[in-house]
């Protein structure tokens, strides 16, 4: 494979409205540093990596790319506009994308914990299966699970069946193109990159990941993460 065969989306562009924070949380700061940085690292610290695109909201751009835009490692980042929808904000951050990069990788700014070890398993399980249009990182559910319509359960599905779904989200950056131009044609929304892939007709595969790449929705998931860090022996200066 080449050097530097993949590019990655990184999905920054929410208002973080359960946030409780008029900022947003990707720039609240975790141990000094802004919640995005971490992810920003992540991405620059994959070596096949060599283009990341930071979707921000359009009214951020310009302090998204004063926050980020020093001291990086060599690898191309450009700041964009994102869409109303994270799906909008996406398809804008791969359209930057130039053909010649053979994959994509997604990964959400408020996920600062999934390190770059976490996106080169998901890039070798790609790789390694020719059937696979893509590859996400999860872990399998450790909760019993319950349908529930109008406060009441109909009923307990197997829970060995069920994973929990995280980002990065690795694919072949032609068929993450193509699900893209199919979602759109037929009004199509999807939670995940993944599954429109899947609804697109590719084939996904699972990697599991840690279970501390968490992601950063509430104020108080700031101390968790930290705290996380603080674990391993990270953190900002």
């Amino acid at each position: 494979m080449g050097d530097r065969d993949t590019a990655a989306v990184l999905v920054a562009g929410g208002t973080g409205e359960r946030f409780g924070r008029s900022s947003g949380k990707q720039l609240a700061l975790l141990a000094g540093r802004p919640v995005v940085a971490y992810s920003l690292d992540a991405c620059t610290g994959v070596a096949r990596v060599g283009l990341v695109v930071v979707v921000c909201h359009p009214d951020r751009v310009s302090e998204y790319a004063e926050a980020l835009g020093t001291g990086l490692s060599g690898v191309e980042v450009l700041f964009v506009a994102g869409g109303p929808r994270r799906q909008d904000s996406v398809a804008a951050g791969l359209a930057k994308v130039p053909d010649a990069f053979e994959y994509v990788a997604v990964h959400d700014g408020a996920r600062p914990l999934a390190g770059p070890a976490l996106f080169n398993a998901a890039l070798d399980a790609l790789d390694d299966e020719p059937r696979l249009t893509g590859v996400v990182v999860g872990h399998p559910s450790v909760d019993t699970l319950k349908t529930v319509h109008d406060a009441l359960v109909t009923s307990t599905p197997d829970r060995s069946r069920f994973w929990a779904v995280q980002t990065p989200q690795v694919f072949r950056s032609d068929a993450l193109r193509v699900a893209y131009a199919k979602a759109v044609a037929g009004g199509r929304e999807g939670t995940d990159d993944a599954s429109l892939v899947e609804a697109a007709g590719g084939t996904v595969g699972v990697v599991e990941g840690p279970r501390d790449n968490i992601k950063v929705t509430l104020a108080e998931d700031l101390a968790v993460a930290e705290a996380l860090l603080a674990a391993r022996g990270e953190g900002g200066t």
